[in-house]
């Protein structure tokens, strides 16, 4: 699948995100727990390559937690500082600026020896669009409007100061892809969680790719939301889907399985956990 999504705007944020670097103490690239690698952007690893990170792995009640533990381990021996998040309920929130001193404490220690007055850690937030970065800000100010949130990608659309409490500021930014995907499966995995328009997609051949995948590593989980036995789960993908469709009563005018309607509903019910606890990608080793 040949995906490239890059608006104009997303020009602009890289711009504006190489001014802005100076402003703050530390980079929390908010990623996917079910495509930790994948939805990291390498367009940027540049700009803030000198500041301290924080990977925040959020939707990891999404993810397998045995693949999260092994990227938190593989990030860690990276030298990030990494927390695991479900924003939506606000879980591992705390462990954000817990880490965040955590990383800045040379740093806040050779202000203290210069005799420089203690001010607020300041972090710019970023992610690529859908990872659930608002929300996260949202919950982390505790109050709903102080970052515009929406379950599609593109809603951030300029940079937000966000003032956490006395010690602690976010700098919030856009959604930002990059602008060519050189590797197909980084394409696909970031357009099944949803960081690519849906209008721009082929969600046939999503759900092709994502089958393939549920069979070979999730059969158990795919075999229990479908009701699948041993012999249908072994089919090729497109049968299976078939078979899946058939299932759910999702036939057109004649009896034809409708597969375009069972392709959709496969990749949202990825999307929303009801196929289990999913990771596309594991650390390499």
């Amino acid at each position: 699948m040949d995906i490239q999504w890059f608006p104009g705007h997303m020009t602009k944020t890289k711009r504006q995100m190489e001014q802005d670097i100076k402003l703050v103490d530390l980079v929390v690239e908010v990623v996917d727990a079910r495509i930790p690698n994948s939805s990291k952007n390498p367009y940027l690893d540049e700009i803030w390559k000198k500041k301290p990170r924080i990977i925040a792995m959020n939707k990891s009640d999404l993810a397998d937690p045995s693949v999260t533990a092994l990227w938190k381990a593989w990030y860690q021996e990276q030298g990030f500082g990494v927390v695991e998040l479900n924003s939506l309920k606000g879980a591992g929130l705390n462990q954000i600026s817990m880490t965040a001193e955590e990383v800045c404490k040379e740093k806040r220690e050779k202000d203290r020896s210069r005799g420089m007055k203690e001010r607020p850690i300041r972090m710019m937030i970023t992610g690529i669009p859908n990872v659930g970065k608002s929300t996260m800000i949202n919950q982390l100010a505790g109050r709903s409007g102080a970052a515009k949130t929406g379950n599609k990608p593109g809603v951030t659309r300029g940079r937000q100061w966000i003032k956490i409490r006395s010690n602690l500021e976010l700098m919030d930014t856009p959604g930002m892809l990059w602008p060519k995907f050189e590797d197909p499966l980084v394409a696909s995995r970031i357009a099944l969680v949803g960081s690519i328009k849906d209008e721009l997609l082929d969600m046939d051949d999503l759900a092709y790719q994502l089958i393939g995948f549920l069979k070979q590593e999730y059969k158990e989980g795919l075999c229990e939301r479908y009701n699948l036995t041993e012999e249908e789960a072994a089919q090729e993908a497109v049968p299976l889907i078939e078979t899946i469709g058939a299932k759910r009563g999702f036939r057109i005018s004649g009896g034809e399985i409708d597969f375009s309607r069972t392709a959709r509903m496969l990749v949202d019910e990825f999307r929303s956990g009801k196929i289990g606890r999913v990771s596309l990608e594991r650390p390499e080793v």
